[in-house]
C-alpha cells in the first residue's frame, strides 16, 4: 500500500504514475482502476503527459514517459549499477527476458529489466508492479521478508508457506503460468553486503521453451547471476 503524503492532488498523481506503471491505459480505464472521477483522471493525466511523466502509445493508451528515465539517470543505485554489468550476461546465457525485482511492502516492483533480441518474450517494463501472489520473483522477495508481509500475502497466495521454506532451502524459487497464463520463470535472491535480501534476479519466458520445470535448466544459472549482483554490491 501506498503511503498518504496528506497532499491530495500529489498523492492523486502519483497514484496516476502507479497505475499506469501497472499497465497501460485509457481514461475510462484509469478512472476504473484509481477510482478517480473521469475530470480529475484526466487533468493529472493530461498534466503528468506535459510533464513527460506520461506519454500515448500508438492506441492512444497513457503509459510511462521518457522523462522517468532521465530522472532515474540521475540517481546512484548500486543495484542498478550491478545489474547493467550482470544481466546482459544472463540474458545471453538464456536467451530469455531477465528482470530485477526489489519489494515494495506487498508489491514488487521490476527496476530493471532485458529483453531477447528476437522470438515470442515475456516483457516486463521497468517501474511494473505486481501482487506478491503469483510468480518466482515474489516468491523470493516473500520467503525472505518479514512474518507481517507474509502473513499479509499467504491467505490469496498461489503457493504456500511450505512453498517459501523451500525456497530459503534451496535458494531459488521457480513458477510455471502461476503470474500470467504461458509464461514461466525462475528467480534467486540478490543480497547486500549485511547478508539482507534486497531484490529478486528472475529469468522469464514461454512454457513451451522454460518448461514446467524451469530450475533444472536454469536454476544455477540464476543463482550464479545473484551471487555476481551479491558480490558486486
Amino acid at each position: 500500500m501506498r503511503q498518504d503524503s496528506g497532499i491530495g492532488v500529489l498523492d492523486k498523481a502519483v497514484d496516476v504514475l502507479y497505475t499506469v506503471a501497472e499497465a497501460p491505459c485509457g481514461l475510462a480505464e484509469l478512472c476504473e482502476r484509481t477510482g478517480l472521477p473521469r475530470a480529475t483522471a484526466h487533468r493529472l493525466a493530461a498534466g503528468l503527459e506535459k510533464h513527460r511523466l506520461l506519454s500515448r502509445d500508438g492506441q492512444g493508451r497513457w503509459r510511462l514517459g521518457p522523462a522517468l528515465s532521465e530522472l532515474a539517470g540521475h540517481v546512484h543505485d548500486p543495484l542498478l549499477a550491478a545489474g547493467a554489468a550482470v544481466l546482459p550476461r544472463l540474458r545471453e546465457i538464456t536467451g530469455e527476458s531477465v528482470q530485477l525485482y526489489r519489494r515494495e511492502g506487498t508489491w514488487r516492483v521490476c527496476v530493471a529489466a532485458m529483453e531477447p533480441p528476437a522470438g515470442l518474450r515475456d516483457t516486463v517494463p521497468v517501474g511494473t508492479r505486481l501482487p506478491m501472489t503469483a510468480g518466482s520473483g515474489a516468491k523470493v522477495l516473500l520467503a525472505f521478508s518479514d512474518a507481517a508481509t507474509q502473513q499479509a500475502v499467504l491467505p490469496t497466495a498461489k503457493f504456500t508457506e511450505r512453498t517459501l521454506a523451500e525456497v530459503k532451502r534451496r535458494g531459488w524459487a521457480q513458477s510455471a503460468a502461476e503470474r500470467e497464463p504461458g509464461v514461466a520463470s525462475v528467480s534467486a535472491p540478490v543480497r547486500d553486503g549485511r547478508g539482507n535480501v534486497i531484490a529478486a534476479v528472475s529469468v522469464s519466458g514461454p512454457i513451451d521453451r522454460m518448461g514446467r520445470r524451469p530450475g533444472a535448466r536454469w536454476a544455477a544459472d540464476l543463482v550464479a547471476a545473484s551471487e555476481a549482483l551479491t558480490r558486486r554490491l
